[in-house]
């Protein structure tokens, strides 16, 4: 009994936590954003607001204070006034704790924006209003990065995202113009397949509606920013899932004794695990029993996902670093042949007569890009036949692996569905990618 309370007590912990994002087009916005957060919400010390005070790039008008240089961390962006590398952020409200990963606008940064979104429970997308083309015909053409990154926040899952309709005290805080920029963002959204959109006016530089509610636009009678995030439920459906443990490392001690120790330690991917369970072990299909639960605290009755935890096993059977224990009643598929959708990070093209490491949970192994199916196109999500890819682009690829990946498709299971390709040269990260199955 008391190893599911601290199992059910480890879910809560992990729900009061939300990690999201800022995306959008370059100067949307985004780094004033969070830095209007961290400011009206009281998370940021006072030696970090002298510091950025005191700036040398401050790029705003008379006392006002830029905000933006509290996540442009690197120099280059505090010169250049942009974005580059992705900035994480941590503060907490009396309701919730959150961690914030403000990423990049510039198109040639969107593996940036990738890292960044790959853990995320929520998306905030920038629009900015001075930017967007208001047609004759009243529609609004949104800008390509809004529609990319909002492509890749579908791609990787990401189940909430809000639009933030930013600078709304350039136009007057006009809701005509608004009401118009939300419905062409809905529409878009639903050609993606995006069901959980909540739209929010504001003003980042001033202040609207991000954390204190905005007297200028009476009409809006939403939550402000910093409600919505603590509104936000977040269920990780991996506790849900089937068992999953990639093996991280073998430890054993003792060895000469005849209490020898030998056990598994990882981290608990999805599902749950008791002691007694039935597991098997993949790729190579052998069976397992769980005799022990064993962690630094000691040891448990039965664990979750997110937990690490080392596991001890009745019999004696040959598994290392890169196996996966599953459960025994819905193990993972065992892949040779890989459908996934990737988006290509590398300055340098694909080349199909190239080999690379593909590194899937705690395996890594040799693999072939044997076809690029179809490559999508951001703007008007129909995918078109291409035979290669260059930094960024989108696509519906074939791999084969030299060695079987005990894999899930990433709509089910996030960790064992995701996998990232290297070159074996440089080992440089080339690609990221989500496996899918029966499509």
């Amino acid at each position: 009994m008391n190893a599911l309370t601290d199992v059910n007590n480890h879910k809560l912990t992990q729900h009061s936590l939300l990690r999201f994002i800022t995306a959008g087009s370059v100067d949307d916005g985004k780094s004033t954003l969070i830095g209007r957060l961290l400011y009206d919400s009281k998370g940021i010390f006072a030696d970090q607001l002298a510091a950025v005070s005191r700036s040398k790039h401050k790029r705003t008008v008379g006392d006002t204070i830029d905000l933006s240089l509290l996540t442009d961390g690197l120099e280059a962006e505090r010169e250049q006034g942009i974005t580059i590398d992705v900035a994480y952020r941590y503060f907490a409200t009396p309701k919730r704790k959150f961690i914030i990963a403000d990423t990049p606008g510039h198109e040639q940064y969107t593996r940036n924006m990738v890292t960044g979104a790959s853990t995320a429970d929520a998306v905030i997308i920038l629009v900015d209003v001075s930017k967007v083309k208001l047609r004759e015909d009243g529609g609004v053409d949104l800008l390509i990065q809004t529609k990319r990154h909002s492509t890749i926040a579908h791609l990787l899952q990401i189940e909430h995202v809000i639009v933030a309709v930013n600078k709304m005290d350039l136009i007057g805080y006009d809701q005509a113009v608004y009401d118009r920029i939300v419905a062409a963002y809905q529409e878009f959204a639903s050609s993606l397949g995006l069901k959980d959109v909540t739209a929010i006016p504001l003003s980042a530089l001033a202040g609207d509606n991000v954390v204190d509610r905005s007297d200028k636009m009476d009409w809006y009678t939403g939550p402000t920013l910093i409600e919505l995030l603590e509104s936000i439920s977040v269920y990780d459906e991996a506790h849900d899932a089937p068992f999953r443990f990639p093996v991280q490392l073998v430890a054993r001690h003792n060895g000469h004794e005849a209490n020898d120790f030998r056990g598994y330690m990882g981290r608990i991917e999805s599902g749950s695990v008791a002691v007694g369970d039935k597991l098997i072990v993949q790729p190579s299909g052998q069976g397992a029993t769980v005799k022990e639960i064993v962690t630094f605290d000691g040891s448990l009755d039965t664990a979750a996902a997110g937990q690490s935890v080392t596991l001890l096993l009745e019999e004696y059977l040959d598994i290392s670093r890169g196996d996966t224990l599953a459960g025994a009643a819905q193990p993972a598929t065992l892949l040779k042949q890989v459908v996934a959708d990737v988006c290509w990070m590398s300055d340098e093209p694909l080349d199909l007569r190239r080999k690379y490491w593909i590194k899937h949970g705690t395996r890594q192994t040799g693999a072939k890009v044997t076809k690029v199916d179809t490559l999508l196109d951001i703007n008007t999500q129909v995918r078109h036949p291409a035979d290669g890819l260059k930094l960024n682009d989108i696509a519906r690829i074939n791999l084969t692996v030299q060695q079987p990946l005990a894999a899930d498709a990433y709509a089910d299971i996030r960790a064992t569905g995701a996998f990232i390709l290297i070159d074996e040269v440089t080992h440089q990260t080339v690609a990221a990618g989500m496996i899918r199955l029966d499509e």
